[in-house]
């Protein structure tokens, strides 16, 4: 497998092709975000998680056959600041987390709850609320029929840790309740995490790492 993961800004992007679907990872923007295409090869459907910046670079991504959404997974601005480009040029539909429908100033079509589903093309991804980096972060799965799981976590997951709470023990232990309650406790260590910034990893590679970041309270 060819797919590593690592992308820079400015640089290509690098696609992870499974038998069923395509995902293609873009850094974009002064944060060095994330944004993913995800192509249904049976259709040629797509969905585009977190127009985060760049909306010239995430269109030429897109390309001629456009999308049907756009999932923000949190309503930080550094996920959302290239979304009016993109809507207006492709009129995707637009799901985020319903609590965090509020504070994405491009209206949200579909608010998005836990164990929602999302269907584009072939593909179904699953819904799974996670609280704590903001109220309505949301991690979207793909259980592949042909492999093993793929989790797209926004900023809720990373290599090493879960997302920033801001020093609310609160949050923390509402992150760490739901990331490993509806994450590591119901998908296998094999499951591919593509987060939010940064390289990607795997819930086997994160596991043991659980009781450490429980300790340190980040």
């Amino acid at each position: 497998m060819s797919y590593t993961g690592n992308v820079t800004v400015g640089g290509p992007a690098d696609a992870h092709e499974l038998a069923r679907l395509i995902i293609s990872k873009a850094a974009v923007g002064p944060m060095n975000n994330n944004a993913y295409l995800l192509r249904c090869r049976a259709t040629g459907a797509q969905l585009l998680v977190d127009a985060a910046a760049e909306p010239a670079t995430l269109l030429e991504l897109i390309g001629d056959d456009g999308i049907t959404a756009v999932v923000t997974t949190h309503r930080h601005g550094d996920h959302w600041g290239a979304l009016a480009e993109v809507v207006a040029a492709t009129g995707a539909t637009t799901y985020a987390g319903r609590p965090d429908a509020e504070g994405i100033p491009v209206p949200t079509d579909v608010p998005l709850d836990d164990g929602d589903t999302l269907t584009f093309g072939d593909i179904e991804l699953t819904v799974r609320r996670l609280t704590g980096h903001t109220p309505g972060s949301v991690a979207l799965v793909y259980d592949d029929p042909d492999g093993h799981p793929h989790l797209f976590t926004g900023d809720s997951l990373f290599p090493g840790g879960v997302g920033n709470t801001h020093g609310d023990p609160a949050a923390f232990a509402a992150l760490l309740h739901d990331v490993e309650t509806r994450l590591f406790a119901t998908l296998p260590d094999e499951t591919w995490v593509y987060p939010g910034h940064g390289a990607d990893t795997t819930l086997g590679a994160e596991r043991p790492q659980l009781p450490a970041w429980r300790e340190r309270g980040w």
